[in-house]
């Protein structure tokens, strides 16, 4: 597929402030829910980082029983948005209980920490039900999520319920604030995911920074580029989400985004790099920085290098 630089440049774009009105709104809509349960706002919602959507507010219960974060993570949240992707996700983290994870030989014990109550609800159950006071047959449970479908006024919404994650393997001082903290997401299938937003927020704002604001240029760019993929039938293509497209990304060294001022020219080279390091793939790290790419699964390896052979067949540039 052959591009010219004014494509290239119109895929590129980030937000528009509409968008990035919607992205606050959506967060309001969860806030709004949850009082009406009984929460109250400990913080106006805010910005994290200018350059990028990066709402967040906490609230807690009024019988002190939850303190909660909410903010916004995925694509609209790191500003790496395509226009045909359109659900907002939003973290609606429990935050006065954490599940640890220790090396061996240490417990709760060791760090004087006591096991939680069991409660007569989980906290996606209590989520869900000020949900549906709240939007009634526009909410959708899901596995991970819970949806709040769209309507004239507001974005599709994925809203998460999750809890605090603390990774205190590689504390030797038993420092109670010495840990990698992340979410932990429990399906409702019986499936545990561990992940990192709040990270991968903050390392793609420095990468970007550092790559003369190149970078999210680029991973809009390759979004883009493997949805036209997939619809023209590419079948690693199809089979790659954008996440993994801005961690492929991520791992590319920052003085290639700076080399040239022209974007034809840039992504060349980052396809170039890819298709040359592809055999390295096992090494790349998720935009977090913590975790590995394709450390959760054998295929992802399989599936990834293929997408980078895909991409370097269908990238073009009218010269």
């Amino acid at each position: 597929m052959l591009f010219t630089e004014e494509q290239l440049k119109g895929y590129a774009k980030p937000l528009s402030e509409t968008e990035e009105g919607q992205c606050k709104n959506a967060i309001r809509m969860v806030v709004e829910a949850l009082k009406n349960i009984g929460f109250n706002e400990e913080d106006t919602i805010r910005k994290i980082y200018d350059e990028t959507p990066s709402y967040e507010t906490k609230m807690r219960s009024i019988d002190n029983e939850y303190e909660v974060k909410i903010f916004l993570q995925g694509s609209y949240a790191n500003n790496t948005n395509v226009r045909r992707h359109s659900d907002v996700d939003i973290a609606v983290v429990q935050e006065e209980e954490f599940r640890p994870k220790y090396r061996i030989g240490i417990s709760n014990l060791s760090y004087g920490f006591s096991n939680a109550a069991p409660r007569s609800k989980t906290f996606k159950d209590v989520v869900q039900s000020a949900l549906i006071e709240k939007f009634g047959d526009d909410v959708e449970r899901k596995n991970k999520s819970i949806k709040i479908h769209g309507n004239t006024y507001r974005k599709d919404a994925d809203s998460v319920p999750s809890l605090r994650y603390r990774d205190y393997s590689n504390d030797y001082l038993l420092d109670r604030n010495n840990y990698i903290g992340g979410i932990l997401i429990k399906a409702d299938d019986g499936t545990e995911i561990i992940n990192y937003p709040e990270q991968h927020i903050k390392n793609g704002v420095e990468k970007n920074k550092r790559t003369n604001f190149y970078f999210k240029k680029m991973v809009r760019i390759a979004k883009e580029i493997r949805y036209q993929m997939s619809d023209s039938g590419y079948n690693y293509a199809e089979r790659t989400n954008s996440f993994a497209v801005e961690c492929l990304l991520y791992n590319i060294p920052d003085y290639i985004f700076r080399k040239y001022g022209i974007y034809k020219y840039i992504f060349d080279d980052i396809v170039e790099y890819l298709y040359n390091n592809k055999e390295n793939i096992n090494s790349f790290v998720e935009v977090n920085g913590i975790k590995r790419l394709c450390q959760d699964s054998v295929d992802r390896e399989v599936i990834y290098k293929g997408f980078i052979d895909e991409l370097k067949e269908f990238y073009k540039y009218e010269i």
